[in-house]
């Protein structure tokens, strides 16, 4: 079998570098180390369809690549960018074939669902064994029915000391820039301005180290000025693939949920000049609006699940312009956590107590003999009642009068307050 890995020397450093053994694959050791979920497929000679998630730059397609080689398996690849299901099929008929194929489709987010569609019967067969590449979350851009045939492992974005080791050895290592002799000075700038991408970091490198005039020594001084003259760009002040990407969103919903429009905002600017994804930032709204507001103002959920929708058929730049107007309502609504606090009391009493029986009267009784046990019996069909309500007992018997639900300090939820007191009277006490 053909090396998948036969690069021409006139090609990017980026392809160049590109690990030819899993031995010299950088990071995702929670995959690949010793007690690696990958690392122990390998190991069994087998290897499930896979889902392959995570930032630019960090090894999916390489990844795909290597596991292919490990078990010299004949290998098939695919651009969802400009594949059709015509180019799926064509593989799928070859490799009944080729018994073992692996087809690897990077972006797999931009398939369409009648792209996804085609490749159900493969997979869930065994004639491929799939191996899809995304930078989105699979929950929201891969087909339910897809999903659930695959194994969706996260790949995190490349440590400071990984991409530097990456550096270290392209410099050290590859037969062009070798023969180039270069001090890394300074790294701030080149890391930076890669962004936890390592194809970028080696292209801004190859770039630096062959535009840069060497010193008197006869040596190229690789500085942060260097390399922020060669890119045109200053210093990145956002790195939505590190640790600020975790900082700036934490401060941004702390900021919502604090009800400071402000700073809100202050912080959606910094992510979206920083570059991040503006489906993200609409999803964390839609969690926020349940978990910070709730019932205060049901409209809040509303009003983010259209700023998700408008953001995913828009996009940037114009949907800044829905975000912004989303953070103004949802940090300028009034607050409440009780619905988040009342599903986790519920979830929390599951764990501890297991699942107790459901009230005979509340069973479904679609036999004979489950009416004769008395399935169904005594229940009170609410719609019967004064007001659509009748006074019933519907938690289990070792439950009764538990409370979870506690609605929260503000109007709304105080006139739900005032329902509840008059239909449950003192048995929640509401």
């Amino acid at each position: 079998m053909a090396s998948l890995f036969d690069t021409p020397n006139t090609a990017p450093l980026a392809e160049r570098r590109r690990p030819r053994r899993l031995a010299d694959y950088a990071g995702q050791t929670h995959l690949l180390g010793e007690q690696g979920v990958l690392r122990r497929y390998l190991a069994a000679g087998r290897l499930p369809s896979l889902i392959l998630w995570g930032p630019p730059g960090v090894g999916k397609t390489t990844l795909a690549l290597l596991l292919a080689e490990e078990l010299k398996r004949p290998f098939a690849m695919l651009s969802a960018i400009n594949a059709g299901v015509k180019d799926v099929r064509e593989i799928i008929d070859r490799a009944k074939k080729q018994a073992g194929t692996i087809l690897f489709i990077d972006e797999i987010h931009r398939f369409s669902k009648a792209q996804q569609d085609a490749l159900l019967g493969a997979v869930e067969n065994g004639t491929v064994t799939l191996i899809g590449a995304t930078t989105e979350n699979p929950s929201f851009e891969v087909i339910p029915a897809l999903l659930s045939r695959c194994q969706v492992y996260t790949l995190e974005a490349l440590s400071a000391d990984t991409l530097r080791e990456i550096v270290r050895r392209a410099l050290a290592e590859d037969e062009v820039l070798s023969t180039i002799p270069t001090d890394v000075v300074e790294d701030h700038a080149l890391l930076a301005l890669s962004g936890g991408d390592a194809r970028k970091l080696l292209g801004l490198l190859e770039l630096v180290v062959q535009s840069t005039p060497p010193s008197p020594s006869g040596r190229v001084q690789l500085t942060d000025a260097a390399v922020q003259l060669t890119a045109q760009r200053p210093l990145a002040r956002y790195d939505k693939g590190g640790e600020m990407h975790y900082d700036v969103i934490s401060a941004f919903i702390k900021s919502i949920r604090g009800s400071d429009p402000n700073a809100a905002l202050y912080y959606l600017a910094v992510m979206l000049e920083g570059g991040e994804d503006v489906k993200f930032i609409a999803r964390r709204l839609l969690i926020l609006s349940s978990e910070d507001i709730g019932n205060a103002n049901p409209n809040a959920l509303l009003l983010a699940q259209s700023c998700f929708q408008a953001c995913t058929v828009i996009g940037l730049p114009e949907s800044d312009l829905i975000l912004s107007q989303t953070v103004i309502y949802l940090a300028t609504s009034p607050k409440s956590n009780a619905a988040y606090t009342a599903i986790r009391a519920a979830q929390a009493q599951v764990r501890q107590q297991g699942v107790h029986p459901v009230p005979v009267p509340l069973r479904n009784a679609p036999t004979k003999l489950l009416k004769e046990l008395g399935y169904g019996q005594a229940y009170q069909y609410s719609h019967n009642g004064e007001g659509n309500f009748a006074y019933q007992e519907f938690m289990p018997e070792a439950l009764s009068g538990t409370r979870y639900y506690d609605p929260g300090d503000n109007p709304a939820e105080a006139k739900i307050r005032e329902r509840l007191r008059g239909w449950w009277q003192e048995k929640y006490g509401y």
